[in-house]
C-alpha cells in the first residue's frame, strides 16, 4: 500500500453523503449519534468502531466489512509512516565452553 488510502469518513462523505445529497445532520439524526460524533469521524479526527461500521452498513446497506476494510488501510498506512523498522529476528547460538 504505496498510495495514502482514504479514511473511512471521508469514503462516508464523498461516496455515501455528497452523492445522495444526504446531510450530516441527516444522517447522524437516523443514526442516533450526536453531529459532533459523525462530523468528527468524517473529518479523520475520531476513528470508526466496530460498533459504527455496524451501524453505517445497515444504513447504507453494506457490508461491514466495507468499512472495517477502509479502516483497516488507514490506520495500517498511518503507522506504517511513524513506524520504525525492526531489523528480524535470528536466534543467537549459545556460547561454547572451551576447557
Amino acid at each position: 500500500m504505496k498510495h495514502k488510502p482514504r479514511h473511512p469518513g471521508q469514503v462516508l462523505l464523498e461516496d455515501f453523503l455528497n452523492h445522495r445529497n444526504i446531510s450530516q445532520t441527516d444522517l447522524a439524526d437516523h443514526l442516533g449519534w450526536t453531529y459532533a460524533r459523525l462530523n468528527e469521524i468524517i473529518n479523520g479526527r475520531r476513528g470508526l468502531t466496530a460498533d459504527s461500521a455496524l451501524a453505517l452498513s445497515e444504513a447504507f446497506e453494506t457490508e461491514v466489512e466495507f468499512w472495517m476494510d477502509h479502516k483497516r488501510d488507514w490506520e495500517l498506512w498511518v503507522a506504517k509512516q511513524e513506524h520504525i523498522k525492526i531489523k528480524p529476528f535470528r536466534k543467537k547460538k549459545p556460547n561454547k565452553v572451551i576447557k
